[in-house]
């Protein structure tokens, strides 16, 4: 948290000055604000300018795994062990059926569309593969590779100074696998997610200058104290001055405080997305019920932010499954039918992307618990916006629900297709790694032409 002192002021919310100011505080996985504004403005292809137009994606990671035969691939004709208790209804696209717990979306599923058919995950518990297309690796997360929001950051930079090009709204977990952002991989810290109230701003102290004294630049400059030097490695720290400038107006801009005050919408608008909590779902090591996530990550877009990740809900049902997901499935229903009406109410449908899956899905036989185990032999992912052709089912699996039947979607080709709607030939494309040597993107760069 980014520590100012200032006076007890006390404002008409009941927040003191120096509060106030600590709103802002960012994490940058331990590299200090200034140096990655320094690398940042290193990359030759960064488009910075007022009043650019930008698209964006909000990416929803279903932390453990959701149940593609429990949401949207119901198997009504194939035996009770493996259909399980749920019914599926109609929605307001002809032919097409989703879990009876999804009501919402069923009513605007002209807006979304689902692929039944994702492959290319390994029994893995991790964000890694839904953030980036790679799972974990030799040791490394992504296996080395950046996050989608990593390669917007480097490729297209910020599209307003005051305003990050990548956040990370996934909140913490015990199983650390869940709760990564989106690491930045080769490109290093310069272009890792931004992370309210993350711990390493505690690096970044403006020691000695009171919250009267911020409008002076000189004073501002000289309390600056102990910013990680050891991260120099190519000459991060000279001209320091410049860096540190921007770095403390990015972290003083009212329009990102203002982007992550909820207060400031209509409560009848906060109160379709609903409200929920940052606690762990149903108790347990896995993402919140926070729906206020979804209004948040719409506001951040709209503020300029390119990418917003964010994690939701506890979807490792080995057990409870049917009498855990019905009020899961709800939850999820409100808060994303909320946040894609919501775009197409602002104009948004054409210019911001959403995805919502997990890691794998699940057993199409259930267990002796209730529930469904692992099985990354099939998964499914629901889209919506970003100039995407909606209103459609996308492959489908056999009887059972074992294993993609027709169209298999690999999960690298979703990325291909979200890269192509954010301005990126994923065909083409490459970034240098940390040996200089060209990378793509991802390895299957085929977008998913339905979608196109």
């Amino acid at each position: 948290m980014l520590t100012i002192v200032g006076k007890k002021q006390r404002f008409c919310d009941g927040a003191s000055r120096r509060q106030f100011l600590k709103i802002g505080g960012l994490a940058l996985g331990g590299m200090s604000l200034p140096q990655v504004l320094k690398a940042e403005s290193q990359s030759s292809s960064a488009k910075v300018g007022k009043g650019l137009s930008h698209k964006g994606v909000i990416m929803i990671y279903l932390s453990g795994g959701p149940s593609h035969q429990d949401m949207y691939d119901l198997k009504m004709k194939a035996p009770k062990e493996i259909r399980g208790d749920f019914k599926p209804i109609a929605t307001n696209v002809p032919g097409i059926e989703i879990c009876q717990h999804m009501p919402r979306l069923a009513k605007m599923m002209d807006k979304f569309a689902i692929i039944r058919s994702l492959h290319g995950c390994p029994d893995q518990h991790a964000s890694d593969l839904c953030l980036s297309g790679y799972p974990i690796g030799g040791g490394k997360r992504q296996s080395g590779h950046p996050s989608l929001g990593a390669f917007l950051s480097k490729l297209q930079g910020p599209v307003d100074r005051a305003v990050p090009p990548f956040v990370g709204l996934t909140t913490k977990t015990r199983h650390a696998p869940y709760s990564n952002p989106g690491v930045p991989g080769f490109l290093g810290l310069a272009h890792a997610p931004i992370q309210p109230d993350g711990e390493a701003m505690a690096n970044m102290r403006l020691n000695g200058i009171t919250a009267d004294r911020l409008s002076d630049r000189k004073a501002l400059l000289s309390s600056v104290d102990r910013f990680r030097r050891d991260a120099d490695a190519s000459g991060i720290v000279e001209g320091m001055d410049a860096f540190t400038e921007r770095a403390f107006g990015l972290l003083t801009s009212s329009k990102l405080v203002e982007a992550l005050d909820l207060d400031k919408e209509d409560k009848s608008l906060r109160d379709r997305y609903g409200r929920g909590s940052s606690s762990p779902a149903f108790g347990e090591d896995a993402g919140p019920h926070w729906m206020d996530q979804f209004l948040m990550a719409r506001r951040l877009i709209e503020a300029g932010v390119r990418c917003v990740t964010l994690s939701f809900g506890s979807w490792d049902r080995h057990g409870a499954n049917f009498s855990r997901l019905p009020t899961q499935l709800a939850k999820l229903d409100q808060g994303i039918t909320a946040l894609v009406q919501d775009i197409h109410d602002r104009g948004l449908q054409d210019d911001v992307s959403v995805v919502a899956w997990g890691e794998f899905g699940r057993t199409p036989k259930i267990n002796k618990s209730a529930g469904r185990d692992h099985w990354p032999r099939v998964s499914c992912g629901l889209l919506a916006g970003g100039g995407m052709r909606t209103g459609q089912v996308i492959g489908s699996t056999n009887r059972l629900g074992e294993v993609p039947k027709d169209r298999p979607v690999h999960y690298q080709n979703v990325f291909a297709t979200l890269y192509r709607q954010l301005g990126i030939d994923p065909a083409n494309t490459t970034v240098a790694d940390q040996a200089g040597r060209p990378q793509y993107l991802i390895d299957h760069r085929d977008p998913v032409d339905e979608l196109i």
